[in-house]
């Protein structure tokens, strides 16, 4: 591969040549011929009014994006520009998670402050998943019609916008607004939450795409963790003294806004649309595609009507919903078994993000260099069923070293699947856009997760904290039974490898039988 200096200068060899020979001539389909695959569904042709039939059973994505770039000479280099994007993204991504888990590891500060009950500042974390689930749509829309660099952009600029309201919302008396300013971050996440694969595959090559997605995913996390961290740190609890209070909770606000307004204006110096040459043959093929040609409706459609990526939505959901629960209750069942341990509850936390940081990029790096996507996916979900159940009975033992121990397995395999699920389902619903599936992924994830937190934290109250985390453990392992019946076609690897060797049939328009000369035979030179 050739690395591109980003801005159009000088570049300097990485590897070898990332270029495509062309494949063996073909007979051009006809005029009025439109492609029908999973990324460009059939449209009537525009010079005849009819769609063209199609013939030999359903084609394969794979052979209709080569069809698509049939004769085509395709270059692939890598950007220096794309580390500089990497970075950027997940510093705002960090700091959107932060402030989503501020006010949950400050359960008790917060009610004490704003007078609610812990219920009330529950919904400061679960708005975010409220949230997510109207919003997807609309989200991955813009991202696959608007692009990338205005995706970016409105989530930076809402994340700060949410900050900044939040410095307005320090009184007792102002939960309303505190709750509409955490809502303005909520909304900013979805614009955030979809962009790690999209990320990776529009600006990283096939032997890094993994391991980017990873990184991407890792700011979110690190984001996590400090919000674990911080918080306590900052707002210790003075209910004695609620102007004191007052004042540590704003230090917290006003630090978040300032950094977000500055990631926000670097949001739009760094990003670009997408580099000047595609980083891998998979986004070449995809790049001769015409825009006009695509249709969202048509995209969604085609991502449930694959059952494999049905099952991985649904496994997702269940892992990283229960995630998002603990995470929310996690300061709950510390403190009913460990009174007065706010500040550990947060450092237990912490380890168990750092721990899932660690395993995310372990996973990045392995599948980067394996692609044994779902065997790796099936084992990191049992062994997080397993680290669960260990958690779970021996929270309450009165050692706080067995928790950090046991939360941090549990954070290594729980954390680490996410940036897994993302990229396995890029791998099986090639050629439909990265974002439209993760934006589903997430969406699943939110929906369990609210489920998951309002279930739990009822256990939680009721009964005990056991009793929620075996609730929990009972659908982690419905979720291993789903990874198990998934179906592992590895689309994009197969077009990067050049494992093709494809017969399309395309029909004229005018005639419903198929003439022998227009078989079109495509072989991958990849």
């Amino acid at each position: 591969m050739v690395e591109d200096g980003g801005g159009g200068g000088e570049e300097e060899a990485e590897g070898e040549s990332g270029e495509m020979p062309p494949p063996p001539p073909a007979a051009a389909a006809p005029p009025g011929q439109r492609c029908n695959n999973g990324f460009l569904p059939g449209k009537e042709a525009e010079d005849s009014g009819r769609a063209a039939p199609a013939v030999g059973g359903e084609r394969s994505a794979e052979a209709e994006a080569m069809l698509a770039a049939g004769g085509v000479r395709l270059e692939t280099r890598l950007s220096r520009r794309r580390l500089a994007v990497l970075a950027v993204f997940s510093c705002y991504s960090l700091v959107n998670a932060f402030q989503w888990i501020q006010y949950s590891i400050l359960s008790n500060i917060f009610a004490d402050f704003y007078r609610v009950t812990s219920t009330y500042i529950d919904w400061l974390s679960m708005v975010y998943m409220v949230a997510y689930v109207p919003l997807i749509l609309p989200a991955t829309w813009l991202l696959d019609t608007r692009g990338l660099r205005l995706t970016a952009l409105l989530g930076a600029g809402l994340n700060g916008l949410g900050a900044w309201l939040k410095c307005t919302s320090l009184a007792p008396d102002r939960y309303p607004l505190t709750l509409a300013a955490q809502a303005v971050c909520a909304v900013a996440q979805v614009f955030i939450l979809g962009l790690p694969s999209r990320i990776a595959s529009v600006w990283f090559g096939p032997t890094e795409v993994s391991t980017a997605c990873a990184v991407a995913v890792l700011g979110n996390q690190l984001g996590t963790a400090i919000g674990f961290l911080l918080p306590p740190v900052l707002v210790p609890n003075t209910p004695d003294d609620i102007d004191l209070m007052a004042h540590n909770i704003s230090i917290m606000f006003y630090g978040t806004a300032i950094v977000s307004t500055l990631l926000f204006f670097l949001t739009g110096v760094v990003f670009e649309e997408k580099p000047k040459y595609p980083p891998s043959h998979s986004q070449a093929i995809l790049q001769t595609m015409p825009p006009e040609d695509y249709s969202y409706k048509q995209s969604i459609i085609n991502l449930f009507k694959n059952i494999p990526f049905v099952l991985l939505l649904i496994s997702y959901g269940i892992m990283t919903g229960a995630f998002y629960s603990v995470s929310t209750l996690l300061n709950q069942m510390i403190v009913t078994h460990y009174e007065g341990e706010e500040v550990n509850a947060g450092r237990i936390g912490l380890t168990l993000v750092v721990a899932g940081m660690v395993g995310s990029i372990i996973c990045g790096l392995w599948l980067d260099y394996t692609k044994t996507y779902k065997q790796t996916t099936l084992i990191v979900y049992i062994l997080s069923f397993i680290g669960l159940l260990v958690f779970t009975f021996t929270l309450d033992l009165g050692y706080l070293i067995v928790v950090f121990v046991t939360g941090g397995v549990l954070g290594f395999f729980m954390t680490g699947y996410l940036p897994l699920g993302f990229e396995f389902a890029v791998e099986i619903t090639y050629p439909e856009p990265e974002g439209t599936s993760s934006g589903l992924l997430n969406a699943s994830a939110q929906i369990f997760g609210i489920v998951f937190t309002l279930i739990q934290g009822k256990l939680t109250t009721d009964y005990s904290p056991r009793a929620g985390n075996l609730f929990l453990c009972a659908w982690i392992f419905v979720g291993i039974i789903l990874t198990a019946l998934i179906k592992s076609d590895l689309r994009r690897h197969n077009v990067n490898s050049g494992i093709m060797n494809l017969d399309v049939k395309a029909v004229p328009v005018d005639s419903p039988v198929e003439p022998e000369n227009t078989t079109l035979k495509i072989q991958s030179a990849l």
